[in-house]
């Protein structure tokens, strides 16, 4: 008996191949290609007399200027639901964004589902059950095997964090359990109900050999429970099958196993199809095993040796139910909102100043200060916190910020700021302070003179690379950072951030500021170590991305941090050099990094312009 087992995972609305921030196709990407390499391989799958099963593995709600139009046409079903169920979608999991937009939003867009929604490790707390703790598919198998049904038990599983990330929206509402002890309860129950074949969609990648209480990743410690035969990885925007994989305890990057079990990682913006094939053996006891099995990726752009990549055809059914929608985002998109005398991007953003960042970071800063006037803390300064969103990494040489100078339009905000979070303030010490910088300090690896080396280390992720604007500091890359990327302190003799100063003098011991941040962090995003002992200042609703577009309009007043001086500087190091990777439409404005005596090297395999830098 065969079962083919078909996986999308993150495709952040991503529906078509096209990118709202700089208005222009994309073929790399999005669901209504993604859509075409399904039809193939159900229609390959049935043609071999296999079962096939469709399933989404998660953060599929939010991501792009689509997915804020989606939720605002309220009396219309959710376009992504439309999509899932023309495409016969057997089950979805949830990842942590789909709750980005809150419970009501995602109850109403469950409620458009045709097919099940689980996730089996938060629990609601109040009335309602939205979506469901597994399911359990039934299927008639071939002929050869006399017709026989077939019991598929299926679980999902997303990081606990997730009730941390959003806490301004879960809070009270949601608790979450340990993804690894709720896997094996699950299996034992879906067993007991006489389950031939368990399958876990985990929104969850790749991390420790070894369980730990409630990890972020943790597909290793997943494929090592008995009873799974099978699961889907996600969350990291990574692939399995892949090479970036290579050398981990337990995992077969090549053949896709983990624990010797099939495991896909389909990627991210729906830029691959996952592929699990199951060869099925009935005993003479009526039990069922997996005999064999094979794993794939299929790509919507797939690279042919010596030539360029060529996009797979959308499917035309798929884009004509996305035009609508693709039109009335490009429309909003459009729409003009202020004026910049200068580019914004996100290339050089662990190098030099971040005018984007500094934008968004005044204007949090100018949205919090009426809300501080006639309280004792009108007293104490403000600072402003901002981290790239978009930073290359996983998600490719493309995925940075661009915005070109001249008339800002609605997508160039979007751009400039991606996600849907929310204004929060805390105040915190300048002990804290200290090793706030030195956590975001942890994005660089620790260079040495005469030693070649990257600049960003791959495992450590750059939005968490947050810049306080409003002081400035030293940032010494010889020295081994302070915190390991879990906030846990490496050796509390090590420092990197040097000569920490406010308006021009040495922070106080004791010092107090307020510090205007968005939610991620401030709920404990990141792992930042300031967060639990710093004091929070209550706030109404404020979307960053709402306050941002306000001040590039006029609409909030300009804030004096947008004038701050420059934040950091990495101290020089005669004789050492590092390898910046970065977006190849970099290079028109390569004289930002003057001070480093920058060296274009070329590109790599995967499209990112190489730059040598000189410390």
């Amino acid at each position: 008996m065969k079962i083919r087992i078909l996986a999308t995972s993150d495709l952040h609305m991503n529906l078509q191949g096209f990118d709202y921030y700089s208005d222009q196709a994309d073929p790399a990407i999005g669901l209504s290609r993604t859509a075409t390499l399904i039809r193939e391989a159900r229609k390959e799958a049935e043609a071999d007399g296999a079962i096939v099963l469709l399933f989404d593995n998660g953060d599929s709600l939010q991501g792009t200027p689509v997915g804020q139009w989606a939720v605002e046409s309220e009396n219309a079903p959710h376009i992504l639901m439309r999509a899932f169920n023309h495409l016969g979608y057997d089950a979805i999991g949830l990842g942590n964004h789909d709750f980005s937009f809150g419970l009501d939003v995602l109850d109403r867009v469950i409620a458009d589902a045709a097919c099940p929604v689980i996730c089996s490790n938060l629990h609601r707390q109040d009335v309602g059950f939205a979506w469901q703790d597994q399911v359990i598919l039934t299927r008639e198998t071939n002929q050869e095997d006399q017709g026989i049904s077939l019991k598929i038990g299926v679980f999902s599983v997303l990081p606990p964090q997730t009730t941390k990330w959003e806490a301004h929206r879960l809070k009270d509402h949601v608790a979450a359990e340990d993804m690894v002890s709720c896997a094996q309860q699950k299996v034992r129950h879906l067993s007991a109900q006489g389950c031939d074949v368990i399958l876990v969609l985990a929104h969850t990648g790749l991390g420790p050999a070894d369980p730990e209480p409630d990890l972020e990743n943790a597909i290793i410690p997943l494929a090592a429970i008995e009873g799974i035969d099978a699961l889907i990885a996600g969350h990291s925007h990574l692939t399995l099958p892949g090479q970036a994989h290579e050398g981990l305890e337990h995992v077969d990057a090549t053949l896709g196993r983990v624990h010797g079990k099939p495991v896909v990682m389909p990627g991210a913006a729906g830029s691959n199809l996952g592929v699990i094939d199951l060869i099925l053996h009935r005993a003479g006891n009526g039990k069922w095993t997996v005999q064999d099995h094979k794993t794939e990726l299929r790509s919507v752009c797939p690279a042919i040796a010596g030539e360029p990549p060529i996009p797979i055809p959308e499917d035309l059914k798929l884009a004509n139910l996305f035009s609508a929608a693709h039109s009335e985002t490009r429309r909003r998109a459009a729409q003009p909102v202020g004026h910049s005398d200068f580019p914004l991007h996100s290339y050089f953003s662990f190098c030099v100043p971040d005018r984007g960042l500094t934008l968004a970071a005044a204007a949090q800063a100018a949205a919090l200060r009426p809300y501080l006037r006639g309280t004792p803390l009108a007293e104490l300064p403000i600072l402003s916190a901002s981290a790239p969103a978009k930073f290359g990494g996983r998600a490719g040489p493309r995925h940075y910020t661009d915005v070109p100078s001249g008339q800002l339009c609605l997508r160039h905000v979007n751009d400039l700021y991606v996600f849907p979070n929310e204004l929060q303030a805390v105040v915190v010490t300048a002990e804290q302070v200290v090793d706030w910088l030195e956590m975001s300090a942890g994005v660089y690896n620790q260079i040495t003179p005469g030693h070649k080396s990257e600049l960003i280390p791959s495992n450590r992720a750059g939005h968490n690379f947050d810049v306080l604007l409003g002081l400035t500091y030293q940032v010494d890359l010889s020295q081994p950072p302070r915190f390991e990327a879990s906030g846990d302190l490496t050796d509390p003799a090590h420092r990197r951030i040097l000569d920490i100063r406010f308006d021009g003098r040495p922070l106080i011991p004791g010092q107090r500021f307020v510090v205007a941040l968005n939610n991620y962090r401030a709920n404990g995003g990141g792992h930042f170590p300031f967060v639990e002992q710093a004091e929070p200042i209550a706030l109404p609703v404020l979307p960053i991305q709402r306050l941002l577009l306000d001040y590039l309009s006029g609409t909030l007043p300009q804030d004096p941090l947008q004038h701050a001086a420059r934040p950091f500087h990495l101290t020089s190091l005669p004789g050492a050099t590092a390898l910046l990777r970065t977006g190849p439409m970099a290079r028109p404005h390569l004289e930002e990094l003057a001070e480093y005596n920058p060296h274009v090297i070329g590109e790599d395999d995967e499209g990112f312009l190489l730059i040598r830098l000189t410390f």
